[in-house]
């Protein structure tokens, strides 16, 4: 996996924490009984305290090796492999004092 695909991703679970969503990560295992898991998380468990909701549920394979497209920024114009734009991200936080 490309190591710029892998922090992308880290870092989408680390703004979902953020937002104080549930996030879990780990090695995804078929117990011996049937059970899903992912790393020590009952995945079936999880799944049922939801039962009714409507989630969003998104999953990023560290093992992926697609590359990752370089975007432009519509506002200034520059290449970027990230989330956002860090140019533009860090003039939001630098004017207004927040992303």
């Amino acid at each position: 996996m490309t190591a710029i695909r892998r922090a992308a991703i880290l870092k989408l679970a680390s703004t979902a924490y953020e937002m104080d969503l549930q996030v879990m990560n780990g090695v995804v295992q078929k117990a011996a009984n049937g059970r899903w898991h992912v790393g020590s998380h009952d995945l079936v468990e999880w799944l049922s305290q939801h039962e009714g909701e409507e989630l969003v549920v998104v999953l990023g394979s560290l093992a992926d090796e697609r590359p990752v497209e370089t975007r432009t920024c519509r506002t200034c114009g520059r290449d970027y492999m990230d989330l956002e734009c860090p140019y533009c991200r860090a003039n939001r936080i630098r004017l207004r004092g927040h992303a």
